[in-house]
């Protein structure tokens, strides 16, 4: 069956990349919220902005070599009083793997055709008090179709409070559909979001989950947008718990050579920002990931990276 023609996967793909736009939708109005909430709390160094922000989109294309269209998608950027730099990006991309990427992609030997759509989110925050955190969810498809995706959080320091919170959501998510999806996407998530040249964490996890295709599809798509709802529901209640609280320079600078730790992994080891650059994407969306202030000290700093 050729995926790309068949009517019954062309209904699935305009659900799929509906569905991520109104998942943006949602989390830009929640976090746009938040940002009308914030209190005037004291900190050394004061917030870099004293006026909520609000998002603005920038649509992009995306050509293919011959000069077709293959799609694109819509940049969200925030920059406010409590979300320092938020992105939440769509995209509907469609074209060819290269041979040497199409090897690695399952399917794409048999045909390099690909279809892909997604959500996808990454928070860096005004207050070292409120983690950082990362979501995304995805359908891909080539002879084969599958979502993927998943959250996680990375405190500056962390309070097992808050871990808890964030897991019980996305295990809630997770056990609706099969019990089982949460003890393996968990332990998906800590092997994968590992910075291994450093032999740490990157945080405190969450789930990840790939290539996931039961064969019941409308029960997959199903368990990823309740994955998208989890995250919202899970993280918008710790953002609102520590975004008035008052913080120090300390604070500050032990926040922005965690935010190192948090380049080097998306550079060095992300999947997914491999996948945009190796399939023509956009280079500021592919990017948006990266923090707007980050330090990496001297070796001989006093200054440390650990998140405890």
């Amino acid at each position: 069956m050729d995926l790309h023609s068949d009517p019954v996967w062309q209904e699935r793909k305009t659900r799929a990349a509906a569905w991520f736009e109104r998942l943006r939708d949602d989390i830009c109005s929640a976090f746009e919220a938040i940002e009308q909430d914030l209190e005037s709390a004291q900190s050394d160094p004061a917030p870099t902005r004293t006026e909520a922000g609000t998002f603005e989109r920038k649509t992009w294309r995306r050509p293919t070599k011959d000069g077709t269209q293959g799609g694109g998608g819509t940049m969200s950027i925030m920059e406010g009083r409590v979300f320092e730099k938020v992105g939440v990006n769509i995209s509907v991309v469609e074209g060819k793997f290269s041979p040497e990427f199409a090897a690695s992609i399952p399917g794409a030997n048999e045909d390099p055709r690909f279809w892909a759509s997604g959500v996808s989110l990454v928070a860096h925050m005004q207050s070292p008090l409120v983690p950082a955190v990362h979501m995304n969810t995805r359908m891909i498809v080539t002879t084969q179709g599958w979502f993927g995706g998943g959250a996680d959080l990375t405190p500056m320091r962390i309070r097992e409070e808050d871990s808890q919170a964030f897991h019980a959501g996305l295990q809630a998510a997770c056990d609706r559909h099969d019990e089982a999806y949460y003890p393996k996407f968990k332990k998906w998530c800590d092997d994968y979001f590992f910075l291994h040249h450093r032999k740490e964490p990157r945080g405190i996890g969450g789930i990840f989950y790939d290539q996931h295709n039961t064969g019941d599809w409308e029960a997959d798509f199903a368990f990823t947008q309740d994955v998208g709802r989890a995250f919202l529901s899970s993280y918008e209640p710790i953002v609102r718990a520590h975004m008035n609280k008052p913080w120090t320079h300390d604070d500050r600078e032990h926040q922005l050579v965690r935010r190192g730790r948090y380049v080097e992994y998306n550079l060095l080891h992300d999947r997914g920002t491999l996948f945009g650059l190796k399939t023509g994407g956009n280079i500021d969306a592919i990017l948006m990931s990266m923090p707007p202030v980050v330090k990496w000290p001297s070796p001989l700093s006093d200054i440390s990276g650990e998140i405890a």
